[in-house]
């Protein structure tokens, strides 16, 4: 008889313990997320000095430098675009939702780092090549 006066006592904790764990699955999402914003904003200085790379360098192949400097331009639009549309969704809104939020920004964040990525591999490809040739 006297665990049955403890059983709605039982439910209200493990409710808690259930909603605490879903609320630090929510931060953890969130940190992941911004972590991966940090990491590539790092990378923000790197795709200017390689776009400044491309204007000073004497390359024949003037097409191919154009190409690179458009898509280190749209790297960094790419985040500027992310870093503009991102919002933190209030702690009202519902777990389910703010997880789905955060895991469609950690593939906008992975999506713009693959334009990093590539770009900077490709531009350096470029200016490595245009100095073996002198």
């Amino acid at each position: 008889m006297k665990t049955l006066r403890f059983a709605p006592l039982l439910l209200l904790l493990s409710a808690c313990l259930s909603l605490q764990s879903d609320e630090q699955k929510a931060e953890a999402a969130e940190k992941a997320v911004l972590a991966r914003h940090d990491e590539l904003m790092a990378q923000m200085g790197h795709l200017y000095e390689l776009r400044q790379q491309l204007q000073k360098a004497t390359l024949p192949d003037t097409a191919a430098v154009g190409r690179n400097r458009r898509a280190l331009l749209a790297a960094e639009a790419g985040m500027m675009a992310w870093m503009h549309k991102y919002r933190r969704p209030q702690d009202t809104v519902a777990i389910e939702r703010r997880l789905a939020y955060y895991a469609a920004q950690q593939q906008r964040m992975d999506s713009v780092g693959r334009l990093f990525r590539a770009s900077q591999d490709s531009a350096q490809l470029l200016l490595t090549r245009a100095s073996s040739a002198h």
